[in-house]
């Protein structure tokens, strides 16, 4: 694959739900610091004009001092679940209507991508002001590419998988707002840093319906650990990092997954997300 239109911009106006996605914990943090009062020293016998300096210093200091009491008035008032900033689709979204715990397998000849095993599970809240409720009910798709860097049920540049359905899959929200997947740790192609894609529906039928769309990220670190490993080592090495990858700039700080386990026997985690549903 040489060419990924997955950084392509979203290219619209974000909505106010999706907003409120963009401000969570970590952009309430960065807002804080940003607005800080700077640092630095006066000179022992200062002249009128670096006195007027000193006197607009301090009132720069003091209404910097105000907006952060005022940030740190609204972060207390966020809600305990983690809203999470909304990511591009991407061209490989298929709605492919397969309720699966267990996306690994193609369902048309039982073949099993290869890859280091990963159990991810997400966790949905509802947002309602300050205040959390799981979300039940919401329908949660995974889809990403094997260890090779290939999608499922695409026709591409680089391959032509039409009619496979590995690697994809849907499940609904238990009563605690649960939804999990058996899945393997993702490979990489050209233009991208290593990610899944995930989207969240309240009714996948419905056309005023809730739909929120985002990305999954690693640490590279252990993303090394694991692409050292076969099937991905055959690849060769990867072309882009994180820090490379216009996607993850646009705040995927905020959705790299904490993993538990090692590059071995495979990786385990749960991605919290707060919606805001009317």
């Amino acid at each position: 694959m040489d060419i990924d239109q997955d950084d392509l911009p979203v290219g619209r106006i974000l909505t106010r739900r999706e907003v409120l996605m963009l401000f969570g914990a970590a952009g309430t943090a960065s807002l804080l610091a940003a607005c800080a009062p700077g640092t630095g020293s006066l000179a022992a016998s200062p002249s009128p004009s670096a006195s007027a300096g000193s006197a607009a210093s301090a009132s720069s200091a003091a209404s910097a001092s105000t907006a952060a009491s005022a940030s740190a008035a609204a972060a207390a008032s966020l809600p305990s679940c983690i809203v999470r900033p909304a990511e591009t689709e991407g061209p490989y979204f298929v709605d492919e209507k397969l309720n699966r715990s267990d996306i690994r397998s193609d369902p048309g000849d039982g073949t099993v991508s290869a890859g280091l095993p990963l159990q991810l599970a997400f966790s949905v809240a509802r947002v309602k002001g300050s205040a959390c409720t799981a979300f039940a009910g919401a329908l949660v798709d995974v889809w990403h590419c094997d260890a090779l860097g290939v999608y499922s049920d695409v026709s591409d540049p680089g391959f032509q998988t039409k009619g496979k359905k590995f690697l994809r899959g849907y499940q609904v929200t238990d009563a605690k707002g649960l939804a999990s997947f058996t899945t393997i740790y993702p490979g990489w192609y050209q233009g991208r840093t290593v990610h899944i894609h995930f989207k969240i529906r309240s009714d996948a039928g419905a056309a005023s319906g809730l739909e929120f769309t985002s990305q999954l990220f690693f640490d590279d670190a252990v993303t090394d650990q694991v692409h050292a490993t076969a099937p991905y080592a055959q690849k060769g090495q990867r072309t882009l990092r994180n820090d490379g990858d216009g996607i993850f700039g646009n705040g995927g700080s905020q959705l790299l997954l904490q993993l538990a386990g090692d590059a071995r026997a495979g990786y385990s985690t749960t991605f919290e997300v707060g919606l805001q549903v009317a």
